[in-house]
């Protein structure tokens, strides 16, 4: 009997160590920051209970995930105070080595495209990429705008949106193939002859453009539709949303959505419905009609805004209760609260692949 006890105790031990690592390492994890306690949280993606906490450093204001899930990026923002961004190890649930952006001060928007970080720095008037596999900025370009704050990038790589809150205007970047006929006269070409193009024709590069558009006073929160087709901008010294036509790179409507001091403004994932955080309230707004379904009482005040990928849920974060509020987006109501720590602010969802 004794022997058969020695035998089983182990077993049972790793099994329950199991459910425990299980628990640890969710393969869905809703991802929070506490802009008071400097830490991220790690919320169980089905229960929504927190599994862990990370340290993060001063004032993070925007998270976001690497694509396989396993590596957290966070903006360290200080309003030009700050320039670094935290890495956390979402799997070990510990904090690594912060990454310090040099003079890129005040990193605030953040994106995670093909294999790279994508930020946004206000002091500097850019944006930036850092490549994990070189540990480098390996790209910078300015915005000459005041305080471009968030950032969207295509799959591609190849069209950046920002928004530019003190200045009102967004900036919509493209990378387009640029003709060179050749080096100028006196530089030798890669084919050996002063002045001469290369054999094949001229050189091809590329380069980018930018497009400024006037929007709202305060824009700030932004989010491109499903489609690609129409980006959505809250205004929120204005009360105003501004739709611009990606394409054609100008505002098509102001809607008068009434939202002072929208925070942030989201899709859900079938291009139906748009969020804004305005105040008080989450404003649902129909994308078809522009018009506002409903307004949905969640605190003291609303910033950020994530809907859960299956666009089940959309979690608001309300920084003066100290909680983020879970939407489902069936019934647009308020179904339940997560205590992710002090006035939660940015939020990331994070798929362990």
């Amino acid at each position: 009997m004794k022997a058969f006890i020695r035998a089983v105790v182990p077993v049972i031990y790793l099994c329950f160590a199991g459910v425990l690592h299980g628990q640890g390492t969710s393969s869905a994890s809703l991802l929070v920051l506490s802009k008071q306690d400097h830490t991220l949280s790690i919320v169980d993606g089905s229960s929504l209970r927190v599994i862990g906490k990370v340290p993060v450093g001063n004032d993070p204001h925007e998270v976001i995930a690497s694509t396989d899930g396993m590596t957290a990026y966070v903006s360290n923002y200080g309003f030009g105070a700050f320039n670094t961004l935290a890495v956390v190890d979402l799997v070990a649930q510990k904090a690594g080595d912060s990454i310090d952006l040099g003079p890129l001060r005040g990193p605030h928007g953040l994106t995670f495209v093909g294999g790279k970080t994508w930020f946004t720095a206000e002091t500097a008037k850019a944006i930036g990429r850092y490549d994990p596999s070189t540990h480098k900025v390996d790209w910078i370009m300015g915005t000459g705008q005041n305080r471009t704050h968030m950032i969207y990038v295509s799959e591609d790589g190849q069209h950046i949106v920002t928004t530019n809150v003190s200045s009102g205007t967004v900036s919509i970047m493209e990378q387009e193939p640029v003709h060179m006929p050749g080096p100028p006269p006196g530089v030798r070409s890669p084919s050996g002859g002063a002045g001469m193009p290369p054999p094949g024709g001229p050189v091809l590069r590329t380069d980018w453009n930018e497009t400024v558009i006037r929007v709202g006073d305060g824009s700030e929160g932004f989010d491109v539709s499903p489609d690609g087709k129409e980006i959505w901008v809250a205004n929120a010294h204005d009360g105003t949303i501004s739709i611009i036509d990606f394409h054609e790179k100008k505002v098509t409507q102001t809607v008068a959505a009434n939202v002072p001091g929208a925070n942030r403004l989201k899709f859900t994932p079938d291009g139906r419905r748009v969020l804004v955080s305005s105040g008080p309230e989450l404003v649902v707004l129909d994308a078809s009609t522009r018009e506002v379904v409903k307004r949905v009482a969640v605190g003291h005040g609303s910033a950020g805004i994530l809907v859960q990928p299956d666009g089940a849920r959309a979690f608001v974060a309300c920084g003066p209760d100290n909680y983020v509020a879970v939407i489902d987006l069936n019934s647009l109501e308020v179904t339940g609260h997560i205590q992710a720590g002090t006035e939660p602010d940015g939020m990331a969802w994070a798929v362990r692949r």
